[in-house]
This record gives structure tokens, sequence and C-alpha cells, in this order.
């Protein structure tokens, strides 16, 4: 069974750092596009970053310049580091990811970003 497991969120003051992590288990196989989104309360699930099997990368507008994804195509594991984060940036993030024809989601992990 496929699975895709976030880490790495948590309470944070604006201006600060969080690395957020997200490892996908029970495939063999290197996973193509993978990403983050974000939903906030009360608003619609966004694309936060996406990243290509061959690294290609996009953003979107709002956190260009703060967030950088990467990827570990050896461990299946994709990350985001976000930097300069902002309380507008508090949301539950999702790790999303495409193996095999079928897109898997994980669980979701909190950031809270206080003012």
């Amino acid at each position: 069974q496929v699975q895709l497991v976030e880490s790495g969120g948590g309470l944070v003051q604006a201006g600060g750092s969080l690395r957020l992590s997200c490892a996908a288990s029970g495939t063999p196989f290197t996973f193509n596009a993978m990403g983050w989104h974000r939903q906030a309360p009360g608003k619609q699930r966004e694309l936060v970053a996406r990243i290509s099997s061959g690294d290609t990368t996009t953003y979107a507008d709002s956190v260009k310049g703060r967030f950088t994804i990467s990827r570990d195509n050896a461990r299946n594991t994709v990350y985001l580091q976000m930097n300069s984060l902002k309380p507008e940036d508090t949301a539950v993030y999702y790790c999303n990811g495409n193996v095999q024809f079928i897109s898997y989601w994980g669980q979701g992990t909190q950031v809270t970003v206080s003012s």
C-alpha cells in the first residue's frame, strides 16, 4: 500500500523557518511529479510548490523567493524548506505525488505562524 507521510510542521514566529518532509513508501517505483499544497481554514486547497521527476520546479507567487522544494529520489522523499514565514502561511500542508498513473496524498501537517 502506497503511503505519503509528512513531518516537520509546527508553530513558529513570523520570520522563522520550517522544513517539511514527505516520505513515500509501499512502492519500488520512483514518484513522478511531487508537490506541496496547503489549505487554510475557510479557503480552498492551493498548490504551493511542485517538482518534476527531472527536478523542474514551480512555485506559487506568494512563496517565490521564500520556499524551496527539493527531492531525494533514492529515498522517494520530497522536502519543502520554508523561510521568512508569514502569518498568512498558516495552513495544513499536504504532500502529493503520482506513481504508476495514480495520485496519492499525505494526511497533512499543520504549520502555524504567529505574528
